[in-house]
């Protein structure tokens, strides 16, 4: 009996300082917790809204449907984080984008649709786990999704459609795909 007691006293006075070291160890692992950054960057992108359909205008500006649009866009994105709004330089699409950006106080980038690679790249370089909105036109919103690395989410955008929401999910993992889906937004 006074055996096996020295044995547990001597294997106690080794035993308990390795139990301290790795008690030690598996706290200073554990931090609390962060704000983590999302798993994705978000990227919203959607044609102009309704246009002047007046035959040979060189830069139409919104009809009225266009402006309620516009201003139902705010609406629909109300929830969403967005922390940069892109569009092209012409009046339609900075006149859709406009009403969301001034209710999130940001400004409104103008970006080429003719460089839609340089866009993706920079909403991946510069907005990385963030939420931005992309303003274009029916001939470049697909390929904008397909610049940011997803498929199309609808085979075409008619000249007659104003009403799409397309959402690309962008994971922070490169390599994991990037998605898209689309839906509808306001007054068809």
């Amino acid at each position: 009996m006074l055996f096996s007691s020295l044995l547990f006293l001597r294997l106690w006075r080794w035993l308990l300082p390795v139990c301290v070291v790795l008690l030690a160890g598996a706290c200073a692992s554990v931090e609390p917790r962060k704000a983590s950054q999302p798993a994705f960057t978000t990227v919203y992108v959607v044609r102009h809204a309704e246009k002047d359909p007046t035959p040979g205008l060189p830069d139409p500006s919104l009809t009225a449907a266009g402006k309620q649009r516009a201003q139902t866009l705010v609406d629909t994105l109300r929830k969403a984080t967005i922390t940069a709004v892109f569009s092209t330089a012409t009046t339609r699409t900075r006149s859709t984008a406009e009403p969301l950006a001034t209710a999130r106080q940001l400004p409104v980038q103008p970006y080429d649709a003719r460089q839609l690679a340089a866009l993706a790249a920079r909403i991946r370089r510069e907005y990385k786990g963030q939420t931005v909105l992309v303003v274009g036109h029916s001939n470049t919103i697909l390929e904008t999704v397909e610049a940011l690395g997803a498929p199309r989410p609808v085979p075409a955008v008619q000249d007659s459609e104003y009403d799409y929401l397309l959402q690309v999910r962008i994971p922070q993992d490169s390599t994991q795909a990037a998605s898209a889906v689309a839906r509808r937004y306001g007054v068809r």
